[in-house]
């Protein structure tokens, strides 16, 4: 594995900085979101993205074009691929899958990596090569040339399971699925449980594990289902494996999550069910609060409500002596990927003064 690990944040950093002309290749198991990362990032800049499944590519043309006769010259050349930037403007081209394909692509990517040029023709100045590869005994992979990987700068994206739950929370993952994964995060990039037992969820028995990519895929199966049967179960095994539905089935059948909107707009109602917690579960339900005021979306009279609720859960905690659960939301809002809502919060003076007054009080013992 490589030596050098990047999470979310980081490798949008690393993106920034890295000069054009060095190349970037990326490691990780399939489904932690390189591709989303990368080609999200660089759109928001305004440079196009062009990504190629390198592992589905039977034939170099897609890549480089196809041969053709020049009428005037009699000379065979490349005709341009249909994704070539021909208004001259620099382009990221994503190499997915580079440790699948063929000999024959890898060829042609060797010679794009080391002159930016491919069947003779230079891309744009500014234009930039990144690759992922997967890597792991699970996959059927091609060994890759040192010499091909020699022309890149190799990183292991290792996102977090906060860099997931905060892309999740601001996209729109049904957060019934974002609260199960805040409780059992182990289950967001495979089965503790078949791993265990061998199963990687890859083998010849076809046995599924659960990946990022497939909790998207169950949060759309179920965002328009209030109620989820058995019947929905099934057909959330065949997503993410028995283990990991199984669980989620019990989780959201037996109503025990409190959500940040029960906390932030029924706070009078959930006030019972808030005085059971422990202190794991105050540690959970902050982060799913902090999460849903950080989306920015509440309108009118509710950012009142939210506020005067907020205060209200602040002080049961300190009733309760929660003093460690109140120590964590005040290291959450003082991240700054919550600085929204920070402001939001802490831009109220009552619950700006309990904060301080509480955080002063733990200070002096």
């Amino acid at each position: 594995m490589p030596a050098i690990k990047l999470n979310t944040s980081e490798l949008h950093e690393l993106l920034s900085f890295t000069p054009s002309e060095q190349n970037l290749m990326l490691v990780g198991r399939h489904g932690i979101g390189k591709s989303q990362i990368v080609t999200s990032y660089f759109e928001s800049t305004g440079q196009p993205v062009v990504t190629f499944f390198l592992g589905q590519m039977s034939d170099p043309g897609d890549l480089i074009g196809l041969m053709h006769k020049n009428e005037k010259t009699g000379q065979s050349e490349f005709l341009p691929p249909f994704w070539w930037p021909m208004d001259g403007q620099p382009i990221v081209l994503f190499l997915d899958e580079l440790n699948r394909a063929r000999p024959e692509i890898l060829q042609s990517v060797m010679d794009l990596t080391l002159n930016r040029t491919l069947a003779g023709k230079a891309l744009p100045p500014g234009s930039r090569v990144v690759s992922a590869v997967n890597e792991g005994e699970e996959y059927q992979l091609t060994d890759l040339d040192p010499a091909l990987v020699s022309r890149f700068n190799v990183y292991e994206f290792a996102p977090t399971v906060e860099d997931w739950i905060g892309w999740a929370n601001g996209n729109g993952v049904d957060s019934r699925v974002v609260a199960f994964l805040q409780e059992n995060s182990e289950y967001l990039d495979g089965d503790p449980k078949a791993a265990a037992n061998g199963a990687t969820g890859f083998g010849a028995d076809l046995t599924r594990t659960p990946d990022r990519r497939s909790w998207v895929r169950v949060a759309k199966t179920i965002e328009k289902i209030p109620t989820v049967t058995n019947l929905h179960i099934k057909l959330i095994a065949g997503i993410v494996g028995v283990n990991a539905a199984m669980l989620l089935a019990r989780s959201l059948q037996s109503n025990a999550l409190i959500s940040a909107e029960d906390v932030l707009l029924r706070f009078a109602k959930s006030k019972p069910r808030l005085l059971k917690l422990q202190t794991h579960d105050f540690a959970a339900l902050n982060e799913r609060v902090v999460l849903r005021i950080q989306k920015d979306d509440f309108k009118g009279a509710e950012k009142k409500k939210v506020l005067a609720n907020f205060l209200l859960y602040l002080a049961l905690m300190v009733s309760m002596g929660q003093s460690e659960s109140c120590v964590h939301l005040a290291s959450m809002l003082d991240r700054p990927r919550y600085q929204t809502a920070s402001q939001f919060l802490l831009g109220d003076e009552k619950i700006l003064a309990q904060m301080v007054e509480f955080i002063q009080a733990i200070a002096i013992d």
